[in-house]
């Protein structure tokens, strides 16, 4: 059996949760590998709605849980939700989830300063949840970033905390925000410190036991490949890699054990925040498909922008995340509709392209060309089988498989975990 690694195909909002939950009972473990709590999972079990955002999936299925030091931990957003899914009636401890001692931690200044610096941009901000992901991972790239380990440590945080403070209390003062006290910050990790520590060990050795055990691992990713530091459409991006390459470097393992890579993507396309995209639509259909797709960010709560299913894109994010199948997503959203539209590629500036370019302009220049296809009557809602679907749904799908290059390994129908048409199960590789 293989291991897996779930990654979104899109911008993020695909429905990656319940695709986690689905195969969570086919695992031993699961492990966030980059990200932070600006990511969010929505999971529905027997009635049950869990949102969670730095918890891996699997928790709501009891497997272990892994924090990899890949992501960046804010100490009370995580305490916060532990205590959330735990008056739902999950059993969260330190038996049953464990963080890495070298994740970067998010404090109080990180996103007071992410906030600052989006309502300096105007109207150029970059849409980000504000929860300061990105200057934790600056501070990570520095070298002035305080770790979890360093929460056992007080006299090393005191060091570190001069020169963060020094760091920070000038931009914020710069941009016209409240500045943060040492004692007072100092005094804040302490108190954090015996509640975080339990659940910190190095886990990249647990890592190697699990191999050594033959322990099956899925690999869950947050956002997207779009949404990817290097690969993205940047500078509307995440502060880390979310391909599929950084599963093994963000939970310290080596690249062999990544396994089957699994790309999520809707039926359609969503994004939340600032950025380009193309196949969005400004009419009464992509109204339709927000209403429908209940399209809410997990996280900000933000409407999402809707559009047609972005075959180029999807193909794009395909080659460069290495994704070997396809999980398509909320296709019962579409249900009814007469026809539907597939972006094939675009023009930039009268150029014919089959991918988003890397320079802002042309990314932001990119008109849709279009493949139309007949939609169908009848509801693909609650699918389990092929033979459930309406001819014309399989038929969209198949054109979808060719349009990106890479098989459909699942077809979600609903929220309900079990609404899922398997072609081929991820963890037989």
């Amino acid at each position: 059996m293989a291991n897996v690694a779930v990654i979104g195909a899109q911008w993020g909002d695909e429905g990656k949760g319940k695709v986690v939950d689905w195969l969570a009972s086919r695992a031993d473990v699961v492990v966030r590998f980059q990200g932070g709590h600006n990511a969010g999972h929505t999971l529905v079990v027997g009635g049950e709605t869990y949102k969670l955002s730095l918890l891996p999936s699997g928790l709501v299925r009891g497997k272990l849980g892994l924090i990899g030091n890949g992501v960046v931990v804010d100490p009370e957003a995580l305490l916060a939700e532990i205590a959330r899914v735990q008056a739902q009636g999950l059993k969260v401890s330190p038996e049953t989830l464990r963080v890495s001692e070298s994740a970067t931690l998010i404090l109080p200044f990180h996103p007071a300063l992410d906030k600052a610096r989006e309502a300096a941009r105007g109207d150029g901000k970059i849409g980000t949840t504000g929860r300061g992901i990105g200057p934790a991972y600056e501070d990570r790239v520095a070298r002035r970033a305080i770790r979890v380990a360093d929460l056992a440590e007080p006299e090393t945080m005191s060091h570190k905390l001069e020169e963060l403070l020094r760091h920070y209390n000038t931009l914020l003062r710069e941009l016209g925000a409240d500045t943060f006290a040492k004692d007072a910050m100092m005094a804040h990790l302490l108190a954090l410190a015996p509640k975080i520590l339990p659940f910190a060990e190095p886990i990249w050795e647990r890592m190697d036991t699990l191999r050594k055990e033959g322990k099956r691992i899925l690999f869950e990713g947050a956002q997207a490949v779009m949404l990817d530091v290097d690969h993205g459409t940047y500078p509307f991006v995440t502060s880390s890699n979310t391909v599929a390459a950084n599963a093994a470097a963000g939970s310290g393992t080596g690249p062999w054990a990544v396994g089957f890579v699994l790309g999520i993507a809707k039926a359609y396309t969503t994004r939340v925040g600032s950025g380009p995209f193309p196949s969005e639509l400004h009419d009464d259909i992509g109204k339709l498909l927000g209403e429908r797709g209940h399209e809410f960010g997990t996280v900000t709560g933000r409407p999402r922008r809707c559009g047609w299913f972005d075959a180029a894109m999807v193909r794009q994010a395909v080659k460069i995340g290495g994704i070997q199948g396809l999980v398509l997503t909320k296709i019962d959203v579409l249900d009814g509709l007469k026809e539907l539209k597939i972006c094939t590629g675009y023009r930039i500036n009268g150029e014919a392209f089959r991918h988003l370019p890397a320079g802002m302009a042309a990314q932001a220049a990119a008109v849709p060309e279009y493949e139309t296809v007949e939609g169908w009557e009848g509801s693909c809602r609650g699918a389990r089988s092929w033979a459930d679907l309406p001819a014309q749904a399989v038929k969209y799908v198949r054109r979808i498989e060719e349009l990106v290059e890479a098989p459909i390994t699942l077809v979600s129908t609903s929220p309900e975990r079990d609404d899922t048409i398997m072609v081929r199960d991820p963890f037989e590789g």
